[in-house]
């Protein structure tokens, strides 16, 4: 087994067995880790028309991001877009936070400590405000798992918190009638007890609960019934936060304005108000070169076309970076719809993925077959990707009872110009060996409901991951985001004993195994991973999308413009 190591200097991981989480505590090798040290309403309104430029960074200046995904939902605990958990990110703060991979630092939570991997103790920063002036408490965090745990609430999260003890191990979620998760436990104002149905990695608890669930203020929400919360005025556009800005005005597609907090536990944010425009990503590079905008967000929701690389980096008024990612682009398949894995491998082989790496992203991206990148400290560099080879695609569909005179329907979200041009090689790669397809372009909530509803038999889509590899919200068979419809005991089995495995390098083999098994399955395929520009004005001092993408926001109350 080769496994892939990433310098954290390079803003990559080290190998797992030289990580410092922030988790106190002892790991199954009895090796003690060390906590790091470290230091308003809404309104309907009108975005800025976008015709004056963002100018010098003088003090009270707005700085202005720009974004080509519009947000499908607000809502904290539903979200499964990138774009409405990054917009959040501003408003609502979470217990950690992880700058760089695996490296975590407190936010809400000065430290989570364990003695045995599996009781979590939970202390917040006593000086944590809400934007009404309440203060952050252990209820709040014991109010947002119980909310996300509830039966009755829809939510994206479950799966975050299924390894505490008292929910379904698969979904999180409680059984009917039951609101209280036993494994969460108040002990006082600003400490929470978390047990864990059995013991799990640190870095587990650290990323997907610490870094990933943004906590909500239980004085504020704790009358609205959890069946009801989706359609309640706070996952419309979140009013009461903790985190460094608020939301000011919102446009949809359009435009977000936030204004800083003059009370936020960590400082008043040094730069005033921000806004987010949501443009074509074509408009990127022209609106940096006016100083219209400041910075693009990145993270494949402000990417930079890769055309227009070389003239970006060739600006003088910004400062360009290029960066890998934890991002994966793919081509998912109806398992129900398709249900013969010799068909899904047909076209599987049949696509052309060297072609979109080299002629659309121009070499700036690589090829994976599933979630993990070279990012990811749990990429088996030993299983090699699935050939393009169109032969082998024609053999395995003769081989098939497929009926070659069914239409496919295939559905692509815009916004994305690589990934819609990406789509066109698909077409005529699939086209090529007897596929008939017939394509849809759709914007992205529109394709986040036909997804869910199955309503398609292909469909592109792109994924941010977490460091840590459980992945069940999305391979799991009843994963929030698992639109395939697959299901496998075999990979469910192996997913649980993943997620409850507190040993790292036990963790590293559990996933090599599940990498094969999707592979062999195919309920969906990796297209490739695109490398992301950041490109940030040079009248920004600090601030912009970094290595770790996941972290670029963990500095945001020191973002700031220079001296003019």
């Amino acid at each position: 087994m080769t496994r892939s190591t990433i310098r954290a200097g390079a803003g990559r991981l080290a190998p797992a067995t030289a990580l410092r989480p922030v988790l106190t505590g002892v790991l199954a090798t009895g090796t003690v880790l060390a906590l790091a040290a470290c230091g308003g309403g809404f309104s309907e309104g009108q975005a800025d028309d976008g015709g004056t430029a963002a100018g010098g960074g003088a003090a009270g200046e707005t700085l202005i991001i720009g974004n080509i995904n519009p947000v499908a939902s607000f809502n904290p605990i539903n979200q499964t877009d990138v774009a409405g958990q990054w917009a959040n990110e501003f408003v609502l703060d979470s217990l950690l936070d992880q700058p760089k991979p695996l490296e975590f630092t407190p936010e809400l939570a000065t430290s989570i400590d364990t003695e045995d991997n599996q009781t979590y103790t939970v202390n917040l920063d006593p000086s944590a405000t809400w934007s009404d002036g309440e203060p952050v408490t252990a209820d709040d965090v014991a109010f947002t798992l119980n909310l996300i745990a509830n039966p009755e609430s829809i939510t994206a999260l479950g799966t975050s918190i299924s390894s505490l003890d008292g929910v379904d191990p698969v979904t999180g979620k409680l059984p009917e009638g039951e609101t209280e998760i036993p494994g969460v436990t108040v002990v006082d104002e600003q400490t929470v007890e978390l047990k864990t149905a059995q013991p799990v990695d640190p870095n587990y608890i650290s990323e997907i609960i610490g870094t990933r669930l943004f906590i909500l203020p239980a004085h504020h929400l704790k009358d609205i019934a959890p069946a009801d919360f989706g359609e309640s005025d706070f996952a419309q556009l979140p009013d009461v936060t903790s985190g460094p800005y608020t939301y000011l005005n919102y446009t949809k597609d359009v435009s977000i304005e936030f204004a800083a907090r003059d009370d936020y536990y960590e400082g008043t944010p040094k730069i005033p108000s921000v806004a987010v425009r949501i443009m074509p990503a074509a408009n990127l590079v022209g609106d940096l070169q006016t100083g219209a905008i400041h910075m693009n967000s990145g993270g494949g929701i402000g990417n930079i076309p890769v055309q227009d690389l070389a003239t970006v980096k060739g600006l003088d008024n910004v400062t360009t970076n290029v960066y890998e990612t934890l991002g994966v682009q793919f081509i998912e398949f109806n398992t129900e719809t398709v249900p013969d894995v010799e068909v899904r491998s047909a076209m599987a082989h049949a696509i052309n993925r060297e072609q979109i790496v080299d002629q659309l992203l121009q070499g700036e991206g690589q090829i994976v077959d599933g979630p993990y990148t070279s990012q990811s400290p749990y990429l088996d560099t030993d299983q090699k990707t699935l050939a393009y080879d169109p032969d082998l695609s024609r053999e395995l569909l003769e081989d098939t009872d497929f009926d070659e005179e069914t239409t496919l329907r295939f559905v692509v979200p815009t916004g994305n110009a690589i990934r819609e041009q990406s789509a066109d090689i698909i077409l005529e790669n699939l086209k090529a060996v007897g596929f008939k397809v017939e394509q849809t372009n759709v914007d992205f909530p529109t394709l986040l409901t036909m997804a869910g509803e199955g309503d398609y038999d292909m469909l592109l889509i792109g994924n941010t991951f977490n460091i840590d590899p459980d992945v069940t919200f999305m391979y799991g068979s009843q994963g929030s985001s698992n639109y395939t419809g697959y299901s496998s005991e075999r990979a469910d089995a192996l997913l649980a004993k993943g997620k409850s495995e507190p040993d790292t390098d036990a963790r590293a083999e559990i996933y090599d195994e599940l990498q094969a098994i999707w592979q062999e399955d195919l309920p969906q395929l990796g297209l490739y991973s695109d490398n992301v520009a950041s490109v940030v004005s040079n009248e920004v001092t600090v601030g912009g999308a970094k290595p770790f993408w996941r972290g670029s926001l963990a500095d945001l109350p020191q973002w700031s413009f220079g001296e003019m």
